[in-house]
């Protein structure tokens, strides 16, 4: 091992600080102050809806500019939750921010990844992330995992004076290298930082909910331009087309769709937050409703990660004091012992034996090696690829151990010049090592909840295929005796994929087997998610639709996963699963509101432009049906309970229900507005108060429809919303507000009727769309 320097001193790090080569990472990359007011305020819809607002007050109508307050609403409303998001995941995301190890003065310290200065010397060791770009000065056996950078299969051994880059990890071994490129624009600045990052990503919902509004926004203007042209025509001041006119414009904005969207996402990141799961995107909460393939690693996953030693079983002519010299001189000889390893250690002291050359372990190879000068050269692995052929009967022994659930390793010894890291032809076995795993006590109960949701589970693990076998029989795993070793499984994509489909449990699977079965499962059109907390998941965990790694791994892993468990309860991830329904599930319904009064609105503009009559309603009207029909009870739906199954093609649904359902709530008030104008004795503002009544009875019967399964508090939210109505007609001064004119009995017996008919129509229409 190479020899290391005492690193930086207290006075040669101040001098680097004042001199600005420090890695001045932003400790919470999130939007500021003024970015969040920004983003909030300065929407299209805003945009829309405060063109419509400066129109309304040209013609004279500044009544009418109550739709306005909602550009208000969403700005304030948004604000006040993202702010809410950034304090409760900046408190969060202290636990688990990147860190790094740095020698300083001979001493050895963990501090931030901002604290790092140019020539600091960083200690690393497997799992950990490399955090700025250096060069090698110390090593023992280190292997650099540069695939997130180059695509790279294999690890890069690293020597001193080899080039280090920042977003690498370390696959085995350890070692030490000088900071030479610090500063936020490397690599490794950028994907650490992730962890701590707030952000709206895209996703299927919000993907939807797009799709629809590029569509409205060109469907909208020339609506609203035939309306205009036709009001200029018919009406006899251009103040009263051009109110018309805002007041089809207003009705079909879907102002409240991108706010309750993602207040949804928000207040889902934050109920997650406060069960110490930091979500790194928004999306993070819809994406584990969405999957339905569940990979799982065994370590500190299935089982609780706390590897303790069971029993030294000496083989051979080997006795158990000597058994235990060989354990303490393998402990010794690796300065950065993995979990594994580390167990060993705590139990067995250095026999003082010198050590020559050595190997780590990698979880590529499945063994570690070292040599020690007069008496050999030991390995310590996986007993199924240190074993000679004729090794029969100690193979017996360890098999019938695994199969039992324990996890063994095997300790050979052979003779012979260092071979590096190729196996000797002939080894002699030395001891069985049994380790204990605890499996986790929740885990059956998980399992079998997401068992029953659908999900279906498999266990890829680098131990020994029986071990882990026993182990997932323990945890209710089901069909986990039909078990294969990763090493026979084909190379192709195809025939991988088929093997995945047959099996549960793989065992040996090597860390870029890992993500080839991610792979192979997004092939099927599966949305896959992986749990993991060691080096060797890194790779699977990036690439998965959704990546889960525990508080305690890696920083590697917490650095790549999109869900980190900040405290390693694995308990958390059917909240998740919770959470992410409610989300898709409110946005469908929400989104089914306002969709639906966009189409109405839509179809009522066309119907006017071609009848030429005086536009059904007030601006002022229509802000008051989409508040008693939408908008709030949108807002209370939206942040609803909802773990109903989540099922495929959100848009499509919507559309089907939304159009038919506005199309035949758009005519049916048409027709009604149409004969009531022509009643005898029957004003415009009484044809006017009969439609919105009309309009306002058919969409809390949408609401309705929408809100199933009902439940007391769904029903008593429409009663309030049909109460509120009737308080407006009844109180004078908002009723004069509103320009609501009470019509005769016979204009509300047709409104009753229309009412019924409309209901009816909405019932079959949406029924036959959605069959």
């Amino acid at each position: 091992m190479s020899h290391r320097p005492t690193g930086l001193t207290t006075a040669e790090v101040d001098e680097r600080v004042a001199d600005g080569r420090v890695n001045d990472v932003p400790d919470a990359p999130v939007r500021t102050l003024s970015q969040i007011i920004r983003a909030n305020v300065i929407t299209p819809v805003n945009a829309i809806i405060g063109s419509l607002f400066v129109l309304i007050l040209i013609a004279g109508y500044p009544a009418d500019a109550l739709f306005a307050g909602v550009v208000v609403s969403n700005s304030v409303i948004g604000i006040l939750q993202e702010l809410q998001a950034r304090r409760t995941l900046n408190a969060l995301a202290v636990l688990s921010a990147p860190r790094a190890r740095v020698r300083r003065d001979g001493e050895v310290t963990e501090i931030g990844v901002s604290g790092v200065v140019t020539d600091d010397l960083l200690e690393i060791e497997p799992g950990d992330q490399i955090v700025v770009d250096g060069i090698i000065a110390g090593h023992y056996g280190l292997e650099v995992d540069e695939s997130l950078l180059t695509g790279e299969a294999d690890a890069v051994e690293k020597a001193a004076g080899d080039e280090v880059l920042s977003g690498s990890f370390v696959s085995a071994g350890s070692g030490s290298y000088h900071a030479t490129n610090v500063g936020a624009d490397s690599y490794a600045a950028k994907l650490s930082e992730e962890a701590r990052r707030f952000e709206l990503a895209g996703s299927e919902l919000r993907r939807g909910v797009n799709h629809i509004l590029r569509w409205l926004q060109i469907i909208i203007p020339p609506a609203a331009v035939l309306l205009l042209l036709r009001q200029l025509n018919t009406e006899d001041r251009w103040q009263e087309a051009l109110q018309a006119t805002v007041a089809a414009a207003v009705a079909m904005v879907p102002d409240g769709l991108v706010l309750l969207t993602s207040l949804s996402f928000i207040t889902g990141v934050i109920a997650l937050a406060r069960r110490k799961a930091l979500a790194k995107e928004l999306a993070s909460v819809e994406l584990l409703a969405r999957v339905d393939t569940l990979c799982l690693d065994k370590t500190g996953t299935i089982t609780t990660g706390e590897i303790s030693l069971g029993a030294v079983e000496p083989l051979g002519t080997t006795t158990r004091e000597e058994a235990a010299a060989v354990l303490g001189a393998l402990g010794a000889a690796d300065p950065a012992p993995n979990a594994t390893l580390d167990a060993i250690v705590r139990t067995h002291e250095s026999p003082g034996w010198e050590i020559g050359e050595s190997l780590p372990f990698s979880s590529a190879r499945k063994w570690a090696a070292a040599e020690f000068p007069g008496r050999g050269i030991y390995y310590l692995g996986a007993p199924d690829i240190l074993f000679d052929d004729d090794d029969d009967e100690e193979r017996a022994r360890a098999d019938a151990a695994a199969a039992a659930g324990t996890r063994v390793l095997l300790v050979t010894r052979a003779d012979g010049p260092w071979p590096g890291e190729t196996l000797p032809s002939r080894r002699d076995p030395v001891a069985l090592i049994h380790l204990e795993d605890t499996i986790r006590p929740d885990a059956p109960e998980i399992f079998a909840f997401f068992r029953e949701q659908g999900v279906d589970l498999k266990v890829i693990s680098g131990d020994n295929p029986a071990t882990v076998a026993a182990v997932a029989r323990r945890a209710g795993i089901e069909a986990a005796d039909d078990y294969v070793d990763a090493r026979t499984l084909p190379k192709d994509q195809e025939g991988l994929a088929d093997a995945l489909e047959r099996t549960t449990v793989f065992g040996r699977v090597t860390p870029h087997q890992k993500r080839s079965m991610v792979h192979a499962l997004q092939s099927r059109g599966r949305t896959v998610a992986m749990t993991g907390d060691g080096v060797n998941d890194v790779l699977a965990l990036k690439d998965a639709d959704m990546g889960i790694a525990m508080g305690s791994g890696s920083s590697s892993t917490r650095a790549v996963a999109q869900l980190v468990l900040l405290d390693n309860r694995f308990a958390t991830l059917p909240r998740v699963l919770a959470e992410g329904r409610r989300v898709i599930n409110n946005i469908e319904r929400v989104a089914n509101l306002f969709i639906t009064k966009a189409a109405y609105a839509v179809l009522l503009t066309a119907l006017v432009g071609i009848a030429g009559s005086p536009f059904p309603f007030l601006p002022r009207q229509l802000t008051l049906i989409g508040t008693f029909s939408i908008g709030v009870p949108g807002f209370f739906l939206a942040l609803a309970p909802n773990e109903a199954l989540v099922r495929p093609g959100f848009l499509r649904r919507v559309l089907r229900f939304s159009i038919p359902a506005g199309a035949v709530a758009g005519a049916v008030t048409f027709v009604l507005y149409e004969i009531v104008r022509r009643m005898d004795d029957i004003s415009l503002p009484e044809a006017r108060t009969a439609a919105t009544a009309t309009l306002l009875l058919l969409g809390l019967f949408i609401l309705l429809l929408i809100s199933r399964p009902w439940q007391p508090w769904k029903v008593g939210l429409a009663t309030t919303m049909a109460a509120g109505y009737v308080l407006t007609m009844t109180w004078t001064t908002p009723r004069t507000y509103f320009e609501l004119d009470l019509p005769t009995a016979d204009a509300w017996a047709l409104v009753a009727a229309a009412t019924a008919i409309g209901s009816a129509g909405i019932w079959i229409t949406t029924k036959l769309t959605r069959s």
